[in-house]
């Protein structure tokens, strides 16, 4: 019997440090392609954007497309930030409470924003980047598709390449 019990504690212990080390690492693991978003376009800008695009083509690879279009909203929603915070004009995409606006008027912004002149692809791709990243997130009943998240890619080059530029971080 006391057999028995040493081999089930031996057993669970072995089970237990074979989950911890089995988990992924802390940060993440690193995507294994550049299918949605080119790291090039992000690298040397800054680390939280980079995980960002990261985990974009980490999801797109493991066929998560609704969390690589969830993710890609979130990128936007950051380069938009960036760009005001670095034209010292945030207070502009803030609502009284000092909160950042939603998407949807952070792209309103940003699309009437006279400080700089967004080029005609960028005007064009931003509403389909946050309709895919809005339905992702927020329709019960939709699941995107790879060809969903394919159709963008060119889109999300575009736009991530001019944030990244009025942003200062490239």
């Amino acid at each position: 019997m006391d057999a028995l019990k040493n081999i089930i504690l031996t057993g669970k212990a072995i089970h237990s440090e074979l989950t911890d080390d089995l988990k992924p690492p802390e940060e993440g693991l690193h995507a294994k392609t550049q299918s949605v978003i080119n790291m090039s376009l992000v690298r040397g800008t800054r680390g939280y954007i980079e995980r960002i695009a990261n985990q974009v083509n980490g999801a797109y690879e493991n066929g998560w497309y609704d969390a690589a279009a969830v993710m890609l909203r979130r990128l936007i929603e950051t380069l938009i930030i960036e760009a005001f915070e670095k034209h010292s004009i945030a207070d502009r995409i803030k609502n009284p409470a000092g909160d950042f606006f939603f998407l949807r008027d952070l792209i309103n912004a940003t699309l009437a924003e006279a400080t700089w002149n967004l080029g005609r692809n960028t005007k064009q791709a931003l509403p389909k980047l946050k309709d895919i990243g809005d339905k992702s997130a927020h329709s019960r009943r939709y699941v995107a598709h790879r060809s969903d998240i394919e159709q963008l890619v060119p889109d999300v080059r575009t736009v991530v390449q001019e944030l990244l530029f009025l942003a200062g971080l490239k």
